[in-house]
């Protein structure tokens, strides 16, 4: 029978130790004898493996102990211990039953051995079921029970958005009436306008009629002879012809033709994926060690999902900015666009399609040449680098074993930009067609899920030069037509834009932090905002070197890159503390 006794360590937690159970001895156990099936102190133990008839005795630790079988008679031979195992017969026997002829040629086994295993796995399984199966089972159990709130909150974004929908049709419709009205006024007025000329000249000439009665009465009346001299006669007789007129032309209503399927054309809907329900991702069993090591894993696996959380808790704006690094980066002509991969290393890439990998210290690791373009490249969750070409409109891959593939075909958009999610791994590209824009949502395999394109009836982009996600899953984008950095949330709702301090401002390259911030550089500037488009600060200006950024990207360390486009030069700066 184990013995426990209560220690009360200097931390003051109660812990509970088992004593040794030899003989007048209370030292705490460490071992186990396993054919005396005793618990011993370190001292007892070595007294008992000098003892002759012991030295031969199994000793281990005693979490490695082999648990004692219970006792239970043979039902045949009372007087005898259950305490074999016929393989053959898969029966628990006592050394008697063994003898019996139903037995004989038979192998027997070790019950206790055969317990002491079982109850190894018994003790393995639970271990698993409590250091995996349960903490994953209710991470799962959360998740599912989070879905409802971005649920609703998904939901509530697209009733706004509908309302708004609405509110917009009916200004405009308010308007377009409005005007028809104005026109009827004012086509109305002018009609009215001749009319009332044409009265008037009417009027006038039939005054005119009258007055010229009253001539011919007062001529017949008239008893002077020089009144009828005949060629003064002929002249009074020529009477002015009746003046022109013209019928009011009224012009004709067309009443509209259209349906209601025709309005709702007009406002935006909602469009459930016609793809299969992603399957939740479960931690994989192969990852988690048995017994003490698993829980060391699954500690760390924790620690590991929770620092970036941790990071931003502890992480602030630095009082002032500080350059800590400048390097060239050879075999481009300009920094125009950045992507880091895991392994710390820089991709940059010129307007005119090279993309050259190198080292922080800007050596040169291979090169590649794609097509022209900015925002035109990424690394993927899996370390695959990713980037755009525009003349066969294609995203290609290229995986660590430098194998270039066609991933994505784009159809008749151009791909512009590109970014990888570091939330969920999707894939987020900038399009253009027709001078209309748009970006384009898809999962790891490169399959499309969601397309971003209008806000209400007005396009939301005019060039999406370069694209980004916060940490909230908003969509943010460098949109160098617009003049403006275009922020939608994850399901593609239109939430601001921000046209920087002053007019002229060109965003260019856009990147996000650890802390939500968006980061976004024209040309002798960074601009810094919250995560709401709240304007924070001009990070970076010429007082600290910049004269023609391009790109900015951020790393694990919070460093900020900024390329230069009029040169190929990368400087890198603290920023948080």
């Amino acid at each position: 029978m184990a013995h426990s006794k209560l220690s009360v360590p200097s931390l003051g937690t109660p812990q509970h130790f088992l004593e040794c159970d030899i003989e007048d001895c209370e030292r705490n156990c460490q071992f186990y004898c396993n054919p005396c099936h005793q618990q011993m102190c370190e001292q007892c133990r070595d007294e008992h493996l000098k003892k002759p008839e012991y030295k031969n005795h199994e000793m281990v630790l005693y979490q490695q102990r082999k648990r004692q079988l219970r006792v239970e008679k043979c039902k045949i031979h009372p007087t005898k211990d259950i305490d074999m195992l016929c393989e053959e017969c898969q029966l628990p026997l006592c050394s008697k039953c063994a003898t019996q002829e139903d037995h004989r040629g038979h192998t027997f086994i070790d019950l206790e051995t055969v317990y002491a295993e079982n109850m190894a796995l018994c003790l393995g399984e639970i271990s698993k079921i409590h250091k995996y199966f349960l903490p994953t089972s209710q991470d799962l159990q959360k998740e599912i029970k989070g879905d409802p709130t971005e649920i609703k909150m998904i939901m509530d974004s697209f009733r706004t958005a509908m309302k708004a929908d609405g509110e917009s049709l009916k200004s405009m419709v308010n308007e377009v009436v409005s005007e028809n009205i104005q026109q009827v006024d004012n086509i109305e007025q002018s009609l009215l306008e001749k009319l009332q000329s044409q009265d008037t000249t009417v009027n006038d000439y039939i005054s005119y009629l009258h007055d010229l009665v009253k001539e011919f009465h007062s001529y017949l009346s008239s008893s002077k002879l020089t009144d009828i001299i005949p060629k003064r006669f002929e002249k009074f007789l020529e009477i002015r012809p009746i003046p022109g007129t013209t019928k009011p032309v009224i012009p004709v209503f067309t009443a509209g033709q259209y349906s209601k399927d025709d309005v709702a054309k007009l406002l935006g809907k909602i469009n459930v994926k016609d793809t299969k329900a992603e399957i939740r991702e479960i931690k994989s069993m192969e990852i988690v060690p048995p017994s003490t090591s698993m829980e060391f894993t699954s500690q760390q696996k924790k620690r590991d999902r929770h620092r970036k959380s941790d990071v931003k808790q502890t992480m602030s704006l630095s009082s002032s900015v500080t350059e800590v690094g400048e390097f060239h980066v050879p075999g481009v002509n300009n920094a125009s666009h950045m992507s880091l991969d895991k392994s710390g290393r820089l991709w940059v890439s010129d307007y005119n399609g090279n993309l050259v990998q190198t080292d922080l210290q800007g050596n040169q690791l291979q090169k590649i040449q794609t097509s022209r373009g900015l925002g035109c490249h990424t690394v993927t969750q899996d370390g695959d680098l990713i980037f755009t070409d525009s003349h066969n409109n294609v995203i290609n891959k290229i995986t660590l074993d430098n194998n270039i593939t066609e991933f994505i075909k784009t159809g008749d958009w151009t791909p512009l930009s590109i970014h990888s999610s570091h939330i969920k791994g999707d894939i987020l590209a900038g399009m253009m067609k027709d001078r209309m824009a748009k970006v384009t949502r898809y999962n790891k395999r490169g399959e499309k899920l969601q397309n971003i394109q209008r806000r209400v009836i007005k396009p939301l982009f005019g060039y999406p030069r370069s694209i980004t996600e916060n940490i909230n899953g908003d969509v943010c984008v460098s949109d160098y037509e617009k003049q403006a950095v275009v922020v939608v949330n994850k399901s593609g709702q239109y939430r601001f834009s921000y046209r920087g301090q002053e007019s002229g401002f060109r965003p260019r390259g856009i990147c996000t932090d650890v802390l939500g911030h968006i980061l976004v550089c024209d040309n002798t500037t960074v601009h810094l905002l919250d995560q709401d488009g709240q304007f924070l600060s001009l990070l970076l200006t010429e007082q600290h070197g910049i004269d023609d950024a391009i790109s900015v990207c951020v790393d694990d360390e919070n460093n900020l890159y900024v390329g230069q486009y009029s040169k190929n030069t990368v400087t890198v700066h603290k920023y948080l503390q």
